[in-house]
């Protein structure tokens, strides 16, 4: 077996050959450079051995390897994937103290060399890719998300300055009408001064949904009533941040179509879970990655990170710690969110949540014991390929 260790850069990777069973190099560290003739001279050098002798190693870290890694893929090559922390910990259990490009592709050589046991690296596969588009569509609707929270709260600090009764006129926020009159006035001075029938406009539009109990002249009373501060630089924020509002709206509900589909191409089984959205399962699904990668469940927790560290040490052993907040953020992130719909949704979960209380956990504890059994859920089921049945947990 031929381990072939790429330290990954941005302009040029560096590479070396080594043999798994004498330990020798065979092509020492060399460099070369991140494009189509780089690649092919990557090629020239592993044509003396066949495919299925060459394991090729690589970190997996930010996005600069994916397009060695496709070129990899689509020539059949066994490609392994390592994490970062991984190499690290290896060059510092060796006693290295000197880390540049040409000393980590032995380093990753290394970490190839594991025994299958203890290997400390995964094999990845062309589908692999298909996974990438919606881990990058989910991360971007969390990220949008987050953005329009801030958005939202700079918008009612506006408000609050320019006129603090107006969320208390509307059942909801972020309705049309809403939306409208801040865009169109935005403060209680515009809006007082302003010709009725401009302001009847903005409770004027078509399709369904309820309309609101507020008329416009309720709102300009209202409004000339107001203690709110006339600012112009409010004002302008206001009708900036609508606007931005908007838009993030518009661009989640593009991602939502794009994600459903691939969810819809998936038919994966965990959406038969109650509590399961297109959106959550594809998300989950992304985070993790090949589920053949993972033996059993377990690693399946280890990896979300949702797992209580264990601390012993001679006569002491803690009986209460915290999770270990491992890997993706992201993954965690849509368990603990769904968690409590699942639980709503589905007798068992709810049962399992219950006992936890019952037994003297607390609220967030009995949460993360349920997301614990949700992984063990969504592991069987994706191996088995199989829908939920709720009387098999019982």
């Amino acid at each position: 077996m031929k381990l072939v260790g790429i330290d990954i850069g941005k302009n040029k990777h560096f590479f070396c050959i080594m043999d798994k069973d004498t330990g020798e190099l065979i092509v020492h560290p060399a460099s070369f450079s991140n494009d189509k003739h780089g690649f092919d001279l990557l090629i020239q050098n592993l044509k003396p051995y066949s495919k299925k002798s060459i394991l090729i190693g690589m970190e997996d870290t930010g996005h600069y390897h994916f397009a060695l890694l496709r070129f990899l893929l689509d020539r059949n090559f066994s490609v392994a994937l390592i994490n970062p922390t991984t190499t690290d910990f290896s060059r510092k259990m060796q006693g290295g103290i000197t880390k540049n490009d040409k000393l980590d592709t032995l380093t990753i050589c290394d970490v190839l060399d594991t025994p299958e046991r203890k290997k400390q690296y995964r094999i990845t596969k062309v589908n692999s890719f298909d996974l990438y588009e919606q881990k990058q569509l989910t991360r971007h609707h969390h990220n949008l998300k987050e953005e329009l929270n801030v958005y939202s709260n700079r918008l009612q600090r506006c408000i609050d300055i320019v006129f603090p009764e107006f969320n208390s006129l509307f059942d909801s926020k972020y309705s049309r009408v809403y939306m409208a009159v801040l865009k169109t006035f935005g403060s209680a001075e515009a809006i007082a001064n302003a010709d009725i029938r401009r302001i009847r406009r903005c409770f004027e539009y078509k399709g369904r949904g309820r309309r609101i109990s507020l008329t416009p002249e309720m709102l300009k009373d209202r409004a000339k009533s107001s203690v709110g501060i006339p600012s112009s630089a409010d004002v302008i924020q206001i009708r900036h941040l609508v606007d931005q509002i908007e838009l993030i709206h518009e661009q989640i509900t593009e991602i939502d179509k794009k994600i459903e589909e691939f969810s819809l191409k998936t038919n994966s089984p965990i959406l038969s879970i109650p509590g399961i959205s297109h959106f959550s399962g594809t998300s989950i699904l992304a985070e993790l990655g090949d589920i053949s990668n993972y033996s059993n469940a377990r690693k399946i927790i280890k990896a979300a990170g949702v797992a209580p560290y264990h601390y012993e040490s001679s006569q002491f052993a803690a009986q209460h710690t915290a999770i270990a907040k491992k890997g993706s953020k992201y993954l965690r992130k849509t368990l603990y969110q769904i968690i409590l719909t699942v639980i709503r949704c589905n007798p068992v979960f709810k049962e399992y949540y219950q006992l936890k209380i019952s037994q003297g956990k607390g609220h967030r504890c009995a949460q993360g014991h349920c997301v614990r059994k949700l992984l063990r859920v969504i592991y069987h089921l994706v191996t088995t390929n199989q829908p939920f049945n709720p009387d098999l947990l019982r």
